[in-house]
C-alpha cells in the first residue's frame, strides 16, 4: 500500500481524495490545510479512517509512512511545497499551473531530476475519453500528417469558482492562460505529436491579449445566468490567443477566453493531411465512402466542474504505470516544463507590446 499525504482540502483536493480512495493500493494516511476544519470535512465527507489532520506542511511531511504527496495548495504555493516534499523524497501528483514564474519552475525542476521522485502533473484532461480517442486516431493515422491544431478554453472565470479570489490578481494568478488556459495549451502540445506517449516541443511562440472585462467590477455569473455588481475585478487580460510553433512543424492556436458570456466549452480542432477532426466529428479518407461526419458518442472536455474530469485516469496512470514501474510519465514535472514556457513566453510578448 502507498501512503497518501494529500496538501489542501478544496475542490480539487476532494478529487485527488476520491481516486486515491478508489485505487486498491492507496491509503489516505494525512492531510495538510491552513484551515483544520475544512480537512477534518474532507476526510469525513470521503468516510476516511484513521487519517492525520495537519496545519503545517513540514510537519504532515515527517507523518509516518507517507510515499506520496498531492500538491492541490493554490498555485503560488506550488514552488515551496514541491521544492519540500522532493527534499523528502515523496513521489508528487502536482495540480497546474506548477509555477507561477520561470525561476520556481526552473528550481522544482532541478529539485525534482535531484531527488529522483516521480512525478504527475495535473494536465488532467490527456485522460479525457475524447482527447485520448483524438490522441489513439492520430497514432493510427486516420488524420495523416497533422499540420495544424486548435485548442480553446473559453470559461467566465469567477467568484463561482472557490480559487477566485486569488486566481484573480497579477501576483497569483498571473494572466488567464496561466490560471486556468494552461489545460487548452497542454492538450495542443498533446495532439500536435502523434507520438502516443509524446508531446510535441515548442519553438516558436506569438501572443496578444486584449478584451474589455480587465478592472472591472461587475461580473457574470455562467452557472445561474446572473450578473454581480461590485466585485473585486479581474487583474490581468481576460483574452489571450497564443500561436504555437512545434519543433515537427505543426502549428497550433489557443485562444483563451475568461470574459466570455456563454457556458464553459472547450473546442478542439485538428487539421492533417488525410483528415480533420472538430471536437467528436471525425472526416478522413480513412472512410473512402464517407458523405458525413462521422459523430463519435464520447466525452467531451465540456465541463468546468472538476468533478467531471478524469483525475481516477490520472491517478491510476501515475500509480500503475509510474510508481509501481519505476517509470516516468507522459505528464511528468519535466515534460510540462514546456507547457508552461508556452504560457510565460505569451506573457512576455504581451509584456513587449504594451
Amino acid at each position: 500500500m502507498y501512503g497518501i499525504l494529500i496538501n489542501g482540502a478544496g475542490w480539487v483536493a476532494r478529487q485527488h481524495a476520491t481516486a486515491y480512495r478508489n485505487h486498491r493500493d492507496c491509503r489516505i494516511v494525512a492531510i495538510n490545510n491552513r484551515s483544520k476544519p475544512h480537512a477534518v470535512r474532507l476526510v469525513e465527507e470521503l468516510g476516511l479512517d484513521d487519517v492525520a489532520i495537519y496545519t503545517d506542511f513540514a510537519s504532515a511531511l515527517n507523518h509516518s509512512g507517507v510515499d506520496i504527496v498531492s500538491i492541490c495548495t493554490p498555485q503560488h504555493l506550488h514552488c515551496e511545497n514541491v521544492l519540500q516534499a522532493a527534499a523528502a523524497g515523496k513521489h508528487l501528483v502536482i495540480e497546474k499551473p506548477v509555477a507561477t514564474n520561470r525561476d520556481d519552475l526552473y528550481r522544482m525542476r532541478d529539485a525534482i531530476n535531484k531527488s529522483g521522485v516521480k512525478t504527475v502533473v495535473g494536465f488532467v484532461l490527456r485522460w479525457n475519453p475524447l482527447v485520448v480517442l483524438l490522441k489513439k486516431m492520430l497514432a493510427d493515422g486516420i488524420f495523416g500528417e497533422p499540420y495544424y491544431v486548435e485548442v480553446d478554453y473559453m470559461s467566465y472565470n469567477g467568484s463561482w469558482w472557490s480559487g477566485w479570489n486569488e486566481g484573480r490578481t497579477l501576483t497569483d494568478g498571473v494572466s488567464a492562460s496561466l490560471v486556468a488556459g494552461c489545460h487548452a495549451v497542454d492538450v495542443a502540445r498533446w495532439l500536435a505529436c502523434v507520438e502516443q506517449n509524446s508531446a510535441a516541443t515548442p519553438n516558436h511562440v506569438y501572443a496578444i491579449a486584449g478584451g474589455l472585462r480587465k478592472g472591472t467590477d461587475r461580473e457574470f455569473n455562467p452557472i445561474n445566468n446572473s450578473w454581480i455588481d461590485n466585485v473585486p475585478p479581474m487583474e490581468y487580460n481576460g483574452l489571450e490567443i497564443i500561436i504555437t510553433e512545434f519543433t515537427n512543424g505543426v502549428k497550433a492556436k489557443v485562444c483563451v477566453n475568461a470574459e466570455c458570456i456563454m457556458p464553459y466549452r472547450f473546442p478542439i480542432r485538428i487539421f492533417g493531411t488525410k483528415g480533420t477532426a472538430i471536437d467528436n466529428k471525425i472526416w478522413s479518407t480513412f472512410f473512402p465512402k464517407q458523405n458525413d461526419w462521422i459523430t463519435i458518442p464520447t466525452i467531451l472536455p465540456d465541463s468546468s466542474d472538476v468533478s467531471h474530469h478524469p483525475f481516477q485516469g490520472e491517478i491510476n496512470h501515475f500509480i500503475d504505470d509510474c510508481v509501481s514501474k519505476n517509470k516516468e510519465s507522459h505528464c511528468s514535472f519535466t515534460d510540462t516544463v514546456a507547457t508552461h514556457e508556452i504560457v510565460f513566453d505569451a506573457i512576455e510578448c504581451y509584456q513587449k507590446d504594451k
